[in-house]
């Protein structure tokens, strides 16, 4: 979340022939700034309260610092970072591709309110084998994580049911599929061996040797063509032998894996380029625009593009140089993911920032992982193009369509008058019916983007008046506020007696951040509005002052954040509710029964079935599903069918 508590940290300060407090402030910082080293290193400004700023990184750490300081002109962003700083601090480090890389972990450790910073909110989905385990399995991953004796492949196209493909190869190989849990609990073979679908090294049916060979085989699958070929090769031998020896349900079986493995391999790359490499590449590029940079990345898999990435920014946020902070994206790309899964990662910068870039992720993921970035040229030239077209295009369509998250921040800073634009936004929402099991969400986005770090639950409880939305809003705020680290705006489920709601918390606790609230035209009327309507279905963003609420169609990118972050507040705190309630329904019931322990009790409270499902089971099912001590079993069935 962002590491501040308002948008107005500065008192308004005036000329009165003397210095203002700003000016005063400026003028220490620069005398401080002089004394600084002239090595490479990284600074970060902080704010009022001591909350990091903005981290940078610099060659010359005095030279740089000043630069912030000093009276030449600076951007518009550079000016507001400015007025904020209280304070900073620097590391030095021996070189400058050293302060790469721990600009990098800065960022990640501070998350800086006015650093670019990057969220990669698409997926590819991948085939994890952690070979930790001594008898590893095929694992579907969508974020892979490096980890040391971890293999990865992949990414696969989206659409392409790779799901659906380990479960067959699972089977085909006879690997096991259950979870390291179920593993380590097993004593007897599950029925998976009695179908011929697991060699069952749960109890050491197979050596530990033998399952090897067989998951590396399994793997042949996602290397090459020509390891595919061999697979299919191995399946087909297995089969004629299963023939041969009467077994045709096996040989069956092996023959329809076969065709399912064939048509993924057919299909799974469906756009073939001819002017690209047979290695694992990561085509990067980008778009300046009028207002906008756009990054493209394009991923090619044994010389098949599968899919790209794209991601924007906010051209006046970039406080440095525009090539320095898209090294700086880049670098964040594949820290995030903490995994370089290309053998090669081609840029659109000259060599000396491929050489940087490379050494930073040396830095970062050490020097045993093999890749290497490469320089824009004459050979890679074409498939940087395409991607810069991609970026400037998906730019293009985004602003024609009105659909940049910045549109709708920008508008909603000029709605509430704020000086710079709102980053991040907590929604909240009541989950409540007949004044039972009372719940509520909060849901956070930054720049536009769902980041569920942010998300919280909170469990309220049950009132003697039953429904009262203001009340139990009073009380979530009241225990969110005491936790600090505030966004730039909260917004609320409702109208403009919510909205008051949750100002009065704020104005008690001297804490300004601006509120809103959103709510449909027909349940504004209700609550006494009476302004002009175009549609009841319509959403309207009440805010505090405003005679109307805004019409948020009027700005579809404002709406489509704002309705998402109500959707989803919903969505959040009735999931909560629902468990809630259908724990309380479940309780009161198992309170019934007499002569259960404790343990007994929690361990049908967690099956999560009300009494009218275990009612319908028997005995026999119902000691397979709940593994309850026999005594126990006992109460219960007795219980259930009194």
């Amino acid at each position: 979340m962002s590491d501040k508590n308002s948008l107005t940290i500065l008192p308004k300060e005036t000329h009165n022939g003397k210095e203002t407090g700003l000016e005063k402030r400026i003028k220490s910082l620069l005398s401080k700034a002089n004394t600084l080293p002239k090595g490479p290193g990284c600074y970060f400004m902080q704010g009022k309260h001591g909350e990091v700023l903005y981290v940078g990184k610099a060659k010359n750490l005095k030279n740089r610092v000043k630069s912030y300081f000093n009276e030449s002109s600076k951007s518009p962003k550079t000016q507001i970072l400015v007025s904020h700083i209280y304070d900073f601090d620097f590391i030095v480090t021996q070189t400058e591709l050293e302060s790469f890389v721990l600009e990098n972990n800065l960022i990640k450790e501070h998350k800086p309110k006015y650093n670019i910073l990057l969220k990669d909110d698409k997926t590819y989905p991948y085939v994890a084998v952690d070979f930790n385990h001594s008898y590893p399995r095929l694992e579907y991953v969508r974020r892979p994580k490096r980890k040391k004796n971890v293999e990865f492949f992949g990414p696969f196209p989206v659409g392409t049911n790779i799901s659906k493909i380990l479960r067959v190869l699972t089977k085909a190989f006879q690997l096991r599929d259950c979870s390291n849990h179920e593993f380590n609990q097993r004593k007897t073979p599950c029925i998976l061996h009695q179908m011929k679908q697991c060699s069952a090294p749960c109890v050491a049916y197979i050596s530990k040797e033998s399952y090897q060979d067989e998951i590396q085989k399994s793997l042949k699958f996602f290397k090459d063509n020509k390891s595919v070929v061999s697979v299919m090769e191995e399946l087909t031998l297995r089969m004629m032998k299963a023939a041969e020896n009467e077994d045709f349900e096996q040989a069956a079986l092996l023959r329809d894996f076969m065709g399912e493995l064939d048509e993924f391999n057919q299909h799974s790359y469906k756009q073939n380029v001819e002017t690209l490499s047979d290695t694992h590449s990561d085509i990067i590029s980008y778009y300046v625009g009028e207002s906008e940079v756009d990054i493209s990345l394009y991923l090619i898999r044994q010389g098949n593009l599968i899919g790209h990435k794209n991601f924007h920014f906010l051209k006046d946020d970039f406080i440095e140089e525009i090539e320095n902070q898209i090294l700086q994206a880049i670098i964040q790309y594949y820290s995030q993911n903490n995994e370089v899964v290309a053998e090669k990662i081609i840029i659109d910068f000259g060599k000396q920032q491929a050489l940087q870039l490379e050494e930073s992720f040396k830095g970062i993921f050490g020097e045993g992982v093999k890749f290497k970035v490469v320089a824009k040229s004459n050979r890679n030239q074409a498939l940087l193009l395409s991607a810069k077209k991609h970026a400037e295009e998906s730019q293009k369509m985004r602003m024609k369509n009105q659909d940049s998250v910045y549109i709708g921040l920008n508008k909603l800073k000029d709605l509430l008058q704020l000086k710079e634009r709102p980053k991040s936004l907590e929604c909240y929402d009541i989950a409540i019916w007949q004044g039972k099991s009372p719940t509520a969400a909060q849901i956070y986005f930054y720049e536009g983007k769902a980041d569920k770090t942010g998300y919280k639950h909170y469990h309220m409880e049950e009132r003697p008046e039953g429904n009262n939305d203001f009340a139990m809003m009073r009380e979530v705020f009241s225990r969110r506020l005491k936790h600090g680290n505030y966004p730039d705006v909260f917004i609320v489920d409702g109208g403009i007696q919510q909205v008051n709601t949750v100002i009065k918390v704020l104005e008690e606790l001297k804490i300004e951040v601006p509120v809103v609230g959103i709510a449909k035209a027909r349940d504004l009327r209700k609550s006494g509005f009476k302004g002009s309507e175009i549609n009841h279905s319509d959403e309207r963003l009440v805010i505090p002052g405003r005679a109307n609420p805004y019409i948020l169609s009027k700005c579809p990118s404002l709406m489509k954040i704002v309705v998402q972050m109500r959707d989803e507040a919903h969505r959040f705190s009735r999931r909560l509710h629902h468990k809630t309630e259908h724990k309380r329904v479940i309780k009161s019931w198992i309170d019934e029964v007499k002569g259960l322990s404790d343990k007994a009790r929690k361990v049908i409270l967690s099956n999560g079935k009300l009494s009218e499902e275990l009612k319908l089971m028997s005995k026999d099912e119902l000691r397979q599903e709940l593994k309850l001590e026999e005594r126990y079993l006992s109460i219960l069935y007795k219980y259930l069918n009194t």
